[in-house]
């Protein structure tokens, strides 16, 4: 098939190339994979207990996925079809650790806690020396449903039934991915989370300052008493209230004037010291912002 040429340059569309893809992408996260090792270590995380001379797909096979041709599979029939049947990655995923090595079917276990220091072994080694300072962003959000699955609720702020998985990132890196279902506080569990988080990074890095960051759905009492006793910085946001709207009410006025007499937006901060009535158990500081907008 020829198109127009590129100055003294033909330009051809030959289809004799055989099995290539368009997903160059998968090259880098190949070559990714083979220096950190990442699906060898995802592998360790699981223990096999099936008759290691009627296993087909490994563990490893099974993690990665990457049969491409199917030419290894033992039966013949099976040969052309690339990768592990649904059964067989059920066994992977519904594996109990108690009942694994009694079970008749789902015998490969994982052990949720060595992947969980994974994530973060591997946040620590892409270092080269421990950073002055490190931020620790939550959050939660929702992963909607659409049948009749286990644990299903419905949120009002998503306004739909879903689960609301709990993540901890540090800059583009997964430290945490926690499933939850949706009727919990979007905190939920954050405070065993930093804390395993933290005691990893902080056995590696014992002069690092570490600070969290999250929004207003994480503005919890236990959460702030928990990083003020171990000398972790945090910067949450704070829901808005009347006792907060008067102590900015000058700030809100100085805002007001500066939009009418700019005509673009304007804003005033204040700092000062705050206490909820009930829910805080002691005086924190709070950065109020005035925003007023044309």
């Amino acid at each position: 098939m020829e198109f127009q040429s590129l100055g003294r340059r033909e330009v051809i569309g030959r289809f004799d190339g055989g099995r290539i893809t368009s997903d160059g992408g998968g090259l880098l996260l190949r070559e990714v994979d083979q220096r950190i090792g990442l699906l060898d270590r995802l592998a360790a995380c699981f223990t096999d207990h099936r008759n290691p001379e009627s296993i087909e797909h490994s563990v490893r096979d099974l993690v990665a996925q990457r049969d491409l041709t199917g030419e290894r599979r033992v039966r013949e029939q099976d040969r052309g079809n690339p990768l592990a049947a649904s059964s067989t990655l059920n066994r992977l995923e519904l594996g109990i650790p108690k009942s694994a090595i009694s079970d008749r079917y789902k015998r490969i276990a994982a052990d949720n806690e060595a992947m969980d220091r994974l994530l973060v072994d591997l946040f620590l080694e892409s270092y080269r020396k421990p950073p002055r300072k490190i931020w620790l962003d939550l959050d939660a959000t929702d992963d909607p449903l659409h049948g009749q699955q286990e644990g299903r609720f419905f949120h009002g702020y998503y306004r739909c039934y879903c689960y609301l998985p709990l993540y901890i990132f540090s800059g583009e890196h997964l430290l945490c991915a926690r499933l939850r279902t949706a009727d919990k506080d979007a905190s939920s569990g954050s405070v065993d989370e930093l804390q395993r988080i933290v005691g990893q990074i902080r056995a590696r890095w014992p002069k690092t300052r570490i600070i969290i960051r999250a929004d207003v759905g994480f503005c919890r009492d236990a959460i702030m008493a928990w990083c003020e006793t171990n000398d972790v910085g945090y910067v949450l946001g704070l829901a808005r209230n009347k006792r907060l709207q008067r102590a900015l009410g000058k700030e809100m006025e100085e805002a007001r004037l500066a939009c009418e007499r700019t005509g673009e937006a304007a804003r005033c901060f204040r700092d000062f010291r705050y206490r909820t009535r009930k829910s805080w158990s002691c005086e924190r500081r709070v950065i109020g912002k005035a925003e007023y907008l044309p």
